[in-house]
């Protein structure tokens, strides 16, 4: 049975600095940047542009010693340049560059250009994980669970096939449009016209309670770690504790990372008085930055459940700040994951600004209180589970979210073969990565 959950009027935030705050995805400004960081790029040409990235790199990044070494001027971008240079065994996806208008909306304001849809590729069409509220999406009336089986004129068919699904939607850029063919859940194809527009994604998308066997369980569908996430998970927690919730499940299905300062910030939450104090994660960086080598430890604020165990729901989408909630709790509380193994990216990056571009360059990896983050490869689910998309997110009869209340009350998961195929949308064998800043986002 689900409770209504209706937040308290007001709390009180607490001011912290961005500017310090580090980020698996990315960082809003690197410490004791090298001189050539400091200073930046010459001037905005590409040579010179080139050349920067070329100079933070051999400073700061990971795997410096296994950078080849050609000459940054053959590069028609700097972009180009990073592609080419990037540690490939381990560093396929994760460094990237991006426009600072768009990074500083997106950790900022939780704010992107775009239509406001997630989606999941199949080989035949795309399918609405998420809607975000008051977007051109949601003003159009598409859904959780709608099909999209035509952009543009061209079948999704043959944009997967020929690979250009990744940039059908167009530019990120305000008054790009875009004409759909849309088959809900239920219902005739229709075709709509979308015009992307400035859309905030919501971070604590959804807050609700269930009873379970006598149990409150809180659910918390959270989407990306950034500034405004503070306050939003903050209330969301007083909400739940003011609810009497002893248990506790997160849902990080499309959460791509972000700040670990509100990592940090969201474990404290969850254990409370149990970790308060203990070590959630140290930072390790390449030999040439041993001085920024770091300890992160839990806090306990004033919101906090206590909680003796979690429950987080995932996908492959799950990555970098989501992946550290998992991986840092675990020592110190049982951490149940349900649905597919997530992204796997067990390191993190500085952001370094140059003319209107920012750099995130890998540059420390990160590891829990028992020494424990090589999971390059994702964390596997404790419980594997489909993610529904016949049913709404937060629904007690979505597959996901049902494995979860199925520990619940028995302790166990459920067989391998008991998720109905027709009912689910399972992740592809081999799933494709979502590229660098796009990883953060997912979303269009």
């Amino acid at each position: 049975m689900e409770i209504p959950l209706v937040p308290p009027l007001h709390f009180a935030s607490r001011m912290r600095s961005a500017i310090l705050s580090l980020l698996l995805g990315l960082a809003l400004l690197a410490p004791a940047a090298p001189a050539a960081a400091q200073s930046g790029p010459r001037n905005c040409s590409v040579p010179s542009e080139n050349v920067y990235v070329r100079a933070v790199l051999d400073q700061y990044y990971l795997w410096y010693q296994d950078l080849p070494q050609v000459n940054p001027a053959n590069f028609a971008s700097p972009e180009a340049y990073l592609e080419a240079v990037r540690y490939r065994p381990r560093d396929t996806t994760f460094s990237y560059i991006t426009s600072r208008a768009e990074n500083e909306a997106f950790y900022g304001d939780s704010s992107f250009v775009g239509f406001g849809i997630s989606t999941q590729t199949g080989t035949d069409e795309l399918r609405l994980l998420q809607v975000f509220p008051d977007s051109p999406a949601s003003e159009a009336g598409l859904a959780r669970g709608d099909h999209i089986t035509e952009i543009n004129g061209r079948s999704v068919q043959d944009l997967v096939a020929t690979g250009d699904i990744a940039t059908a939607f167009g530019e990120s850029e305000p008054g790009v449009t875009s004409s759909i063919t849309v088959r809900p859940r239920q219902g005739e194809a229709r075709q709509v016209s979308l015009t992307k527009r400035v859309v905030t994604i919501p971070t604590v998308s959804l807050t609700r309670t269930f009873r379970i066997d006598g149990r409150t369980v809180g659910y918390l569908m959270f989407r990306n770690f950034v500034q405004p996430s503070y306050a939003a998970l903050d209330d969301a927690f007083a909400a739940l504790k003011e609810a009497g919730a002893t248990e506790l499940v997160i849902d990080l299905r499309y959460n791509g990372g972000g700040l670990v300062d509100v990592a940090t910030h969201l474990a404290g939450l969850v254990g409370g008085a149990v970790t308060d104090g203990r070590v959630f994660g140290e930072f390790h960086h390449n030999d040439k930055n041993s001085r920024l080598n770091s300890t992160l430890r839990f806090a306990n604020p004033p919101q906090t459940l206590t909680l003796q165990r979690l429950f987080v729901i995932t996908t492959h989408a799950s990555a970098s700040a989501s992946e550290l909630i998992i991986n840092g709790l675990r020592p110190h509380i049982p951490v149940i994951v349900v649905g597919s193994t997530t992204y796997g990216k067990p390191v993190g990056q500085y952001g370094f600004t140059f003319c209107d571009k920012v750099l995130a360059a890998v540059s420390f990896s990160i590891v829990n209180a028992d020494g424990q983050g090589d999971y390059f490869d994702g964390i596997a689910p404790n419980c594997a589970a489909a993610d529904d998309v016949e049913h709404d997110l937060g629904s007690a009869d979505e597959a996901s979210l049902a494995e979860a209340f199925r520990f619940i009350r028995t302790g166990e998961c459920s067989p391998p073969t008991a998720a109905p195929e027709s009912r689910t949308m399972r992740a592809r064998a081999a799933p494709g990565r979502a590229y660098g800043f796009h990883s953060l986002v997912n979303a269009y």
